[in-house]
């Protein structure tokens, strides 16, 4: 009994330890998150419709000068049923 009452806290902190993975909700959190994971500054960032889907469109600059461009979904939105 005493096991499984440390079992939880001790998973539940391992998951707010773990990187978040996947596409960011917010465009603010998607250009940060993908300036670090690209180690670059961010240029521009923007929310564009495509194909009926919303993703961000992140234009970074890399330490070794080149710009590059990221696109990720944008999951802020909730879907709607059909």
């Amino acid at each position: 009994m005493l096991k499984k009452l440390y079992q939880f806290p001790t998973i539940m902190l391992l998951a707010l330890l773990l990187p978040v993975t996947g596409s960011a909700v917010k465009l603010d959190d998607a250009a940060k998150q993908e300036a670090r994971k690209n180690d670059a500054k961010v240029l521009s960032a923007k929310t564009v419709n495509k194909d009926n889907k919303r993703q961000h469109e992140i234009k970074l600059l890399t330490n070794k000068g080149v710009v590059k461009t990221v696109k990720v979904p944008d999951s802020s939105r909730k879907k709607k049923r059909q």
